[in-house]
């Protein structure tokens, strides 16, 4: 019986399924975000990007024309596991070839994820530039479906008032390298891309609200004034409905949170939103002020009132949520991958490294690779490069342990998995070193989520199921440590890709950018694993991002 109702409620999504198309000119738009003008990325011709709606099982195309002129570009779903199509996933080097300035691209896949998502760059450090947008994918049989009146979307975001090559210029530079490789302080805190955001409330309402940290560097704190929350997602996934109360929600970069929101009965007043950035991680100097205010305004006349003061914080854990679907503890692992993280000087750069490793782009994306090599060797981690690859199997139980480890450059660092949402067994606390063993209290229904911030000096215990046919990449969603190479390569279940082909137009990218599309990590496809001879294997002495 449960089969057939479940076949059943299949059928009518896809019966209801509808194309949503979108024609996007990336452009660049000037805008002053902050109070400070300067050249921004947008969607034709404005800014901030768009935000995409579409309802779960619908097909979403859209046409890119890349008309920045002088930067490639790319555009991932983040959170959208690209079931069967991952060469949608939008990540250049990886499921695609960069896009070149004046070239077109599609994308085009089935939304099977319902919740709170967003879009972005994924090339070369671009989207905190701002080319990056929500993502909402609405579901009727959500289990909070009824139990709200209208939807409000929040993003949060560190903004910089200059332009990402130069800041990345800097960041890479050799000079960065000998005083400790330090991060730049961002020179803005954004609620919905501005500052001081009105959002107008109706009283006597409950609000779905959705949240999310489009920022590139900084995890953040969120505070609604006199408005308890009821959090009822995470990343894309449904929770059992946890009430939060008055306690601090701590939202890492690449995270979304839904909650159930009550207004006021009355609009006697208008209360404020707080938000601060992590200085814990930016590590900002004297007199830097982290924090932003916005309203919910229930009358436009009354004044608004300052936010609240903190001297200490009272952290929701969201490793108390429990998926609403009460999936078990996936067990046994078949396929355990231990990361130890760390940071080294390479020819004078400041590297980010996975087992004494960096990731570095190859000349061939890392998908392509695995569509077009004789398929008895795409199983062989040699022939991707230096992308840190583990190749898993279709069916694997596949555990990562992550330490955090290293005492000259240590931070927070939100890690965002492609392809999978994944359960969150452990999460140690801070200054608690690599892992050992298996705590005590490892939850039933463990926590999922696609993104988790793993705390400074200390671990964290992840599973996934092997599932999802294609390459992924599992990294620090921290956009400096991205272009330092703090990233490594799922490739999943790569026999099973065979007969898989790139569509024409993102073939026409590569040749027009140009970057090869067949072989190994050198371009080689007859001999994948004898000539890799070309491939990617030092860090230039000078990055210029």
């Amino acid at each position: 019986m449960l089969f057939l109702i479940l076949s059943f409620l299949i059928f009518v999504v896809l019966a209801c399924a509808k194309t949503v198309t979108y024609d996007w000119e990336i452009t660049w738009v000037t805008a002053s975000p902050g109070g400070f003008t300067r050249p921004v990325i947008g969607i034709n011709g404005e800014w901030p990007c768009p935000t995409v709606e579409v309802d779960v099982g619908d097909r979403l195309v859209v046409h890119v024309t890349n008309s920045l002129g002088n930067q490639s570009t790319s555009l991932h779903w983040h959170g959208q596991n690209q079931r069967g199509t991952p060469y949608m996933d939008g990540t250049s080097g990886v499921a695609q070839c960069p896009i070149p300035p004046g070239s077109y691209f599609t994308y085009d896949f089935t939304v099977a994820q319902a919740g709170t998502y967003w879009y972005h760059s994924h090339n070369m450090g671009q989207f905190p530039d701002g080319l990056r947008g929500p993502l909402i994918v609405h579901d009727s049989a959500a289990p909070f479906a009824g139990k709200y009146d209208k939807e409000l979307t929040i993003t949060l975001s560190d903004w910089y008032h200059k332009q990402m090559p130069e800041l990345l210029g800097s960041y890479e530079s050799i000079s960065n390298a000998n005083t400790g490789g330090q991060e730049p302080v961002p020179d803005a805190n954004l609620i919905n891309d501005s500052i001081n955001t009105q959002i107008p409330v109706e009283p006597g309402k409950t609000y779905l609200v959705r949240i999310i940290n489009v920022g590139n560097f900084a995890g953040q704190a969120i505070y609604f004034d006199g408005h308890p929350f009821t959090a009822v997602e995470v990343d894309g996934v449904y929770v059992d409905a946890s009430y939060v109360g008055s306690k601090n929600i701590r939202i890492a970069t690449g995270q979304r949170w839904s909650f159930l929101v009550n207004t006021k009965n009355s609009t006697s007043k208008n209360f404020a939103i707080y938000t601060t950035l992590d200085v814990n991680m930016i590590l900002p100097p004297p007199g830097y002020n982290p924090n932003q205010t916005a309203w919910l305004v229930y009358d436009k006349k009354k004044p608004l009132p300052p936010a609240p003061t903190f001297s200490t914080f009272d952290f929701f854990d969201d490793m108390s949520l429990v998926p609403s679907d009460h999936q078990p503890l996936l067990e046994p692992v078949t396929h355990q991958i231990k990361m130890d993280t760390g940071w080294a000087n390479m020819n004078g750069v400041s590297r980010a490294t996975i087992n004494n490793s960096t990731y570095l782009t190859q000349k061939v994306p890392s998908l392509y690779t695995a569509l077009t090599v004789p398929s008895r060797y795409t199983s062989n981690p040699l022939i991707y490069g230096h992308v840190n690859p583990y190749v898993i199997k279709s069916g694997d139980i596949v555990e990562i342990i992550l330490n955090n480890i290293n005492p000259l450059h240590n931070n927070l660092h939100p890690w965002h998995l492609h392809g999978h949402s994944f359960q969150v067994l452990q999460r140690s606390d801070p200054n608690t070193g690599a892992f050992t063993n298996y705590s005590n209290n490892i939850a039933q229904f463990p926590l999922k989520r696609d993104t988790i911030m793993v705390n400074i000096n200390s671990h964290v215990v992840i599973r996934f199921r092997a599932d999802n046919p294609g390459v992924w990449l599992f990294h620090c969603h921290i956009e400096w440590h991205i272009e330092a190479g703090l990233v490594a390569t799922i490739i999943e279940a790569p026999d099973l890709l065979t007969g898989m082909r790139p569509p024409s137009d993102h073939i026409k990218a590569c040749e027009k950018y140009p970057m090869k599309w067949e072989g190994n990590a050198a371009g080689d496809v007859r001999r994948p694993l004898d000539n890799l001879n070309g491939s990617v294997r030092t860090v230039p002495r000078v990055m210029n991002g």
